[in-house]
């Protein structure tokens, strides 16, 4: 299974799917991480967080056309439902993602 593959498995499902868009370089995404980590503490099973490093995965960084980082999309049963590039605080991040996770 190739990296598309799995990364459309995930992005289908019924779970709302966060994706990180990053890089090891990127100093706001290293920022992002543990604001990322108490977003899953808060919202536990209401969504999913991977991380998708740019560098090594370039086919998904073309299909999405991300063009800096951190880049966040949301997908809901495989549609991109939201987009924002940008480190943000938690309760700022939270807020904006907060209307798709009602659903």
């Amino acid at each position: 299974m190739s990296i598309m593959e799995s990364f459309n498995e995930i992005i289908n499902g019924e779970q709302p799917t966060l994706v990180d868009f990053f890089a090891t370089w990127c100093i706001p995404c290293k920022q992002m991480h543990p604001v990322l980590d108490k977003l899953k503490e808060s919202l536990g099973d209401k969504i999913r967080i991977i991380k998708i490093d740019i560098d090594k995965n370039e086919t998904l960084t073309a299909t999405y056309n991300i063009q800096s980082v951190p880049t966040f999309m949301l997908f809901h049963k495989g549609e991109a439902v939201w987009r924002q590039s940008g480190a943000m605080r938690l309760n700022e991040l939270k807020a904006l993602l907060d209307p798709f996770l009602k659903k």
